[in-house]
């Protein structure tokens, strides 16, 4: 029998929260937007079962990355991983790193979490939230050692290009949790915002172009080719990475 909640009763009392940073509220720019949709029975009780072991709910309050991994391994974050398919399998070809990946997708989050624990998979953690909120306020100085961003929200149209994830103003802060040699790995099948990627992280005095020429790199074999980068190649779709690394700063 299907459970009808009252009014103000949590969707999934054990699981993510529905506003985990609501006193962080502030005025900004958001460069994602919560979908909601429909939750399957397995999704449900994998955010009931594993969310209090392996989740994060992103309120403003410090983590302790080696805490909440149970170890002192590398820790790569990953923003926006849909429903997870290609983050269980690069956790499971490198299981010497952690992988912090934070998407606000319930279906998704669900999804990921089965995966992990269907597939013995200990290395990975979802957060729920912001990652503006978890990078500024939750992470130390050169907490992590690689970024991932595929297949953000291209937002194609001309008045919401201020919404795009990749801006200045994103990689000035995430320069200062990136300790120098980190890898930041980007992913988009939106030729346009290919284009502006590659011209932001080129600017930028703290990120250096792994590729000599200064361009794309090709596909890096630790990314799998997902369901979804399939169809769009089938379609006729470009797909370009951007493989760039964290450099020291200059007074260090």
């Amino acid at each position: 029998m299907r459970h009808s909640r009252a009014k103000g009763e949590p969707r999934f009392p054990d699981g993510p929260k529905a506003d985990p940073a609501g006193s962080h509220f502030e005025r900004r720019i958001r460069s994602f937007q919560p979908r909601r949709s429909r939750v399957t029975a397995g999704q449900a009780e994998a955010l009931q079962r594993l969310w209090s072991r392996w989740g994060l709910d992103i309120d403003g309050h410090h983590v302790d990355l080696a805490e909440l991994f149970g170890n002192d391994r590398p820790v790569v974050l990953e923003i926006g991983f849909g429903m997870g398919e290609a983050t269980a399998q690069m956790a499971a070809a490198d299981p010497g790193t952690n992988i912090l990946a934070v998407d606000v997708h319930t279906p998704g989050q669900g999804n990921l979490l089965n995966l992990a624990d269907h597939n013995g998979l200990t290395n990975v953690r979802v957060a729920n939230g912001d990652a503006i909120i978890l990078l500024r306020e939750m992470l130390t100085a050169d907490a992590l050692d690689g970024l991932r961003v595929y297949f953000p929200d291209p937002w194609p149209k001309k008045r919401h290009h201020k919404r795009r994830l990749i801006q200045p103003e994103f990689l000035d802060l995430a320069a200062t949790r990136l300790r120098p040699g980190a890898i930041v790995h980007c992913a988009t099948d939106w030729e346009p915002y290919a284009e502006q990627m590659l011209e932001v992280l080129t600017a930028h005095p703290l990120f250096e172009n792994t590729r000599a020429d200064g361009g794309f790199a090709p596909r890096p074999g630790f990314r799998p080719l997902t369901r979804f980068e399939g169809q769009g190649l089938d379609k006729g779709h470009v797909v370009n990475d951007l493989l760039f690394r964290r450099v020291p700063h200059e007074d260090r």
